[in-house]
C-alpha cells in the first residue's frame, strides 16, 4: 500500500522519479527501489514526501483515506 501510494501521488502530480529524487536529494535508483518496495523508506523521507504532496503521514502510509 505504501509503495503504491507514493507512486500514485507522483504520477497524479505528473512528476518523474528523477524530479522526486532530486527533491529528496537521493539517486533516482534509490527512489525507484522505494516505489518497488525493495528497500525501506526512512521516516525522514516519509516526512519530506508528505510535505511535498501536502498530505498527512497517515494518508501516505495507507492508514487513512483522508489526505489531510
Amino acid at each position: 500500500m505504501i509503495f503504491e501510494n507514493i507512486r500514485n501521488l507522483r504520477e497524479d502530480n505528473d512528476k518523474t522519479q528523477q524530479e522526486i529524487a532530486d527533491y529528496l536529494n537521493i539517486k533516482q535508483t534509490t527512489y525507484s527501489k522505494y516505489e518497488l518496495g525493495k528497500i525501506n523508506i526512512p521516516i525522514e523521507v516519509f516526512i519530506k514526501l508528505a510535505d511535498y504532496y501536502d498530505v498527512s503521514l497517515d494518508y501516505l502510509t495507507g492508514r487513512s483515506k483522508n489526505k489531510k
